[in-house]
């Protein structure tokens, strides 16, 4: 009896402690807001589905919200929302000047903020960018390669990019002033966007009767500037530069064999490593406070292994 006693009491016993084991946490999701321009570019739209791409991967890592703008006061309130939503990190791409105040702000208030691309200059902000000033330089060595220390050169600039058009500036005009100081720099404001580098090089043309280069800062541009182009008959200009790195840019390069075509890129894949940058930071472990992505010169000698069928820019 006392044996049949002591089986019951153990069997009980097994049970009691199955029954009363605590389970096992499941590990924190991390909460990450995402603050991108809304999708007017194709640079901007392949920011925003890698953005996405990366923290899908991340799965039950994180929970995310991706928010999209037209200016820096709509970029501010949704600042606010991500800040009301509860975001520990924020990811930043702000295409606008004036978003110093709102991010010290979410600074304040002990939220991480990884600023991708476009300088936020505050202290405590992490930063994914390109290396925009020496897009610049390389920009400036290929024009004199092609055409000389003496040519005449068009510049295209957006002085409403910010640090972006500033940094591309600044290494070009540094270094032509080394390299090649004879070279005619004609100076022209327009946008990151195809219809307004048409617009504007159109009439650039009419007012400029012998150009022998363009140093455009975009893609997107200098697609605009190739159809002003050929629409005004000009056989005069022999290089057109770029940035950013777009599918359709890089397939006019073979077609165009009396215009050197070419694109000064980063990838904007890019902004999956300032998610990652995000993640580590919240997760308390060592991280660089800029990371800087190198230049990579794209032309005809080498598109072929830059193409790839399911990029979205």
């Amino acid at each position: 009896m006392k044996r049949i006693v002591l089986v019951v009491l153990t069997v009980a016993l097994v049970f009691s402690s199955v029954v009363f084991t605590t389970p096992v946490a499941a590990a924190p999701k991390y909460k990450i807001g995402v603050l991108a321009p809304a999708v007017t570019h194709g640079w901007v739209a392949a920011v925003a589905y890698n953005a996405e791409a990366r923290l899908k991967e991340l799965g039950d890592e994180v929970t995310y919200r991706i928010q999209t703008s037209t200016n820096a006061e709509e970029m501010t309130a949704q600042l606010d929302d991500l800040m009301t939503w509860g975001a520990e990190a924020i990811v930043a791409f702000p295409q606008w000047e004036g978003m110093e105040v709102p991010m010290q702000r979410a600074l304040d208030a002990g939220i991480k903020v990884v600023n991708f691309d476009i300088v936020i200059d505050l202290d405590g902000v992490y930063r994914v960018s390109g290396d925009n000033e020496d897009m610049g330089v390389q920009g400036a060595h290929y024009i004199v390669d092609k055409v000389g220390k003496n040519a005449t050169v068009v510049m295209l600039e957006v002085p409403t990019s910010g640090s972006v058009s500033a940094l591309r500036k600044k290494g070009f005009l540094d270094t032509v002033a080394v390299i090649a100081p004879d070279l005619k720099i004609l100076t022209y404001a327009t946008q990151f966007t195809r219809e307004d580098g048409l617009k504007d090089f159109a009439d650039i043309l009419m007012k400029n009767p012998k150009i022998d280069a363009v140093y455009s800062m975009d893609d997107e541009t200098s697609v605009g500037v190739l159809q002003a182009i050929r629409e005004a008959g000009r056989t005069d200009i022999k290089v057109i530069t770029g940035g950013g790195g777009m599918q359709e840019y890089f397939q006019m390069m073979p077609e165009n064999q009396d215009i050197w075509i070419q694109s000064a890129t980063y990838s904007p894949a890019m902004v999956k490593d300032a998610v990652d940058v995000a993640l580590k930071v919240l997760k308390g472990e060592e991280v660089e406070k800029v990371k800087i992505i190198p230049t990579t010169i794209v032309d005809r000698d080498n598109y072929q292994n830059f193409l790839d069928a399911n990029s979205p820019y």
